[in-house]
């Protein structure tokens, strides 16, 4: 059964309306697929993100990333950026895990394609982490290639969110973080188009959390006593679009998920990996294209605002339904970490 999301509580963010299930999945297409290890000590695992239903490699999509902090370890940046393109799926886990995920994905690229590093180039794969040490025995190195496949294998519209997959051992504002999701749906030329955003929360203090404009961290603080601490951790934020925009527009849309970390009070401190990934799926750039010119649709820039809007709104709710679905948990050497909903 799955978690009460922020809504279910009455507590509505911003104005603008939601997708069908308030989700990254709201883009047709997209879907995400979790696999959890939570035993004992050991509370972590992979998320993985697959962003259209095609092949990836052979039908690329247009993509960008924006670095909010750099205090992170992901793999592919450096790509997305030079050519403009997402060609594999996306898979979020720990900060040790990312070279056992980086491994696992190209493996599955492989076998879904066999000229990759034959007949054709190599492949680049997607990968970003959160440090889930404080819950998780992260020295015990514990995912595993079986859990990438595993994640892509259950990857589906409707999924959990909380401290499940990749979310498992995550903390965010001294609560139990994780993964967390929300949509925004709006017109532009009289059609309906959807800005999906999915969250891997571990960032941010207590007793800066503002939960829809409430400062309700200062008073969450007061109950448990707790100590103050810093803004340390990260947050890697995928956005997904069915929106045409091109590359350059993509990184302008995903620079504004910086305002909708801040309004749950964050200030993207020293030690936090904040990074960015965001992907259209309205234009599909063929890896075998015989043509000298592509055509592909853009946005007017004169309409940009709106999708603003909605990226700051969509982020703002996902990072409190990460929290929201999360529930309390004890972890390694017995870290109690609280979830929001013991206080609502």
């Amino acid at each position: 059964m799955k978690n009460k999301k922020i809504r279910d509580y009455g507590i509505c963010i911003g104005n603008m309306p939601t997708g069908k299930l308030n989700s990254i999945t709201d883009v047709k297409g997209v879907r995400v697929g979790h696999s959890t290890i939570d035993k004992g000590n050991i509370k972590t695992g992979v998320t993985v993100i697959l962003p259209h239903l095609e092949n990836t490699f052979k039908n690329k999509l247009i993509a960008s990333s924006h670095i909010i902090n750099g205090f992170g370890k992901s793999t592919g940046l450096i790509q997305i950026d030079e050519l403009g393109l997402l060609e594999t799926p996306i898979v979020l886990t720990n900060t040790l895990s990312v070279g056992t995920a980086q491994d696992a994905l190209v493996r599955y690229m492989l076998d879904l394609n066999q000229d990759i590093g034959d007949t054709t180039g190599t492949v680049n794969p997607v990968v970003c982490e959160c440090n889930d040490g404080e819950l998780n025995d992260i020295r015990g190195l514990h995912v595993k290639t079986e859990n990438i496949f595993e994640a892509i294998e259950n990857s589906c519209e409707e999924f959990e969110e909380g401290n499940v997959g990749a979310g498992t051992g995550m903390i965010c504002y001294d609560l139990k973080g994780g993964i967390g999701s929300s949509s925004r749906t709006l017109k532009l030329q009289n059609k309906d188009y959807t800005i999906g955003v999915l969250v891997l929360s571990n960032f941010g203090s207590l007793e800066d959390f503002v939960l829809n404009k409430d400062p309700i961290g200062l008073r969450i603080k007061d109950t448990l006593k707790n100590k103050e601490s810093e803004d340390k951790g990260s947050i890697i934020t995928i956005l997904a679009t069915d929106i045409p925009l091109s590359s350059r527009q993509i990184k302008r849309v995903i620079k504004r998920i910086q305002t909708g970390i801040a309004r749950t009070g964050s200030y993207h401190g020293n030690g936090s990996g904040e990074i960015c990934i965001g992907f259209s799926t309205a234009n599909v750039i063929k890896h075998y294209e015989s043509e000298d010119f592509i055509n592909i649709n853009i946005l007017n820039e004169d309409k940009i605002n709106k999708i603003f809007k909605a990226t700051v709104e969509a982020t703002e709710e996902a990072i409190v339904n990460s929290l929201i679905c999360s529930f309390t948990t004890i972890g390694r050497n017995n870290k109690k970490v609280y979830s929001l909903k013991d206080f609502l």
